[in-house]
């Protein structure tokens, strides 16, 4: 008896958990990304980059060089400045990378992703939990990006850069306006 009542606490016990990890949007939030989208003018800040997993990130996770709480499936970026501003089909970014990359052109190239440029091809999807996927090409330096965010209503952020010459990259983060 002990047994089956333990046993019904532990199952009540997460289904709570696990409703309460699925909260609904409130209207203001969803009215607020629905405001930021139609203006096609926000800011990202990034929180988390989370490179391709290789060998190579992994020969360097095994050396120790990595922060404390960074492994080589997720590095954390706070406190390193980042963005990826858009502002109708002018983007402006400037996100670090950590991958590998199969190419460089330039001598003086810090590897970071640097757009300053004007996007193409974009396209808006919203989605029925009133998410919003936005996917369009953009250029940093001599390589082309397919550039795919998402935005929630709680203004958390998700985007996955894949460039011709670099393993993709995700960051995770939060999106706003773009301070005056």
């Amino acid at each position: 008896m002990k047994t089956k009542m333990i046993a019904l606490c532990l199952v009540g016990f997460f289904m709570l958990a696990c409703s309460s990890s699925n909260t609904k949007a409130t209207p203001e939030q969803i009215q607020a990304l629905d405001e930021l989208v139609a203006s096609q003018s926000f800011m990202i800040e990034s929180e988390w980059a989370v490179p391709q997993t290789s060998s190579s990130l992994i020969a360097l996770q095994n050396s120790g060089i990595l922060a404390p709480g960074d492994n080589a499936g997720r590095v954390s970026l706070i406190g390193n400045p980042n963005f990826l501003k858009l502002k109708g089909d002018a983007i402006d970014s400037k996100l670090p990378y950590f991958g590998e990359r199969q190419m460089v052109n330039r001598r003086n190239d810090n590897g970071s992703i640097e757009f300053e440029d004007t996007i193409k091809n974009i396209e808006i999807e919203q989605h029925k939990n009133s998410s919003y996927t936005i996917k369009f090409d953009a250029k940093s330096h001599n390589e082309n990006y397919n550039v795919i965010i998402r935005l929630y209503p709680n203004l958390r952020s998700e985007m996955l850069l894949k460039g011709a010459k670099r393993f993709p990259i995700r960051y995770t983060g939060y999106v706003s306006k773009i301070p005056e």
